[in-house]
């Protein structure tokens, strides 16, 4: 069955957009996004969704306080073994902290929670981004005496109280 010319236009009009819309994702995976929603349809959080700005960290606070980021992007972005990605650039692809810290959620707690050690706590999502931003967050507030960056619940969660 032979399409008419009114087929073909559809088409290529289809197609056209989609080639549109592929360019535009290459072209913006060519820069980090300025903010990144700390979400992960892997599981359902129980807390509100964090907003991190590379801008405010990067522009903002690196340069107010470059001993903690003497490893530019490596201060957040790692390699399967820990150890910095000092030498990312702003357009290099990133995992996402899933596919690494794949355990979703936050390890298990209370009287009859298994001991975990460091390890195997990083392997749960929400303890990897808490590892990781808390303890930035609290060694800026020793170097500034400060508490400015937060270091609770409520401070980086919308909608959330302290536990």
């Amino acid at each position: 069955m032979a399409m008419g010319k009114r087929s073909w236009i559809a088409v290529a009009v289809i197609v056209g957009i989609a080639v549109l819309f592929a360019a535009g994702s290459i072209v913006a995976a060519g820069k980090a996004p300025d903010t990144i929603k700390m979400q992960n349809k892997a599981f359902e959080h129980k807390k509100g969704i964090v907003e991190f700005s590379h801008t405010k960290h990067m522009a903002e606070y690196a340069k107010k306080a470059p001993d903690l980021f003497k490893n530019a992007c490596g201060e957040c972005h790692h390699d399967d073994k820990g150890k910095p990605l000092s030498a990312l650039k702003e357009v290099d692809p990133v995992k996402g902290c899933i596919e690494c810290h794949k355990k979703p959620g936050e390890a298990p707690k209370g009287k009859d929670a298994p001991k975990l050690d460091k390890k195997a706590k990083m392997e749960y999502f929400v303890e990897a981004l808490h590892e990781n931003c808390r303890g930035c967050h609290k060694a800026y507030n020793k170097e500034f005496k400060t508490k400015a960056a937060p270091t609770t619940c409520a401070k980086c969660h919308q909608g959330a109280k302290d536990e």
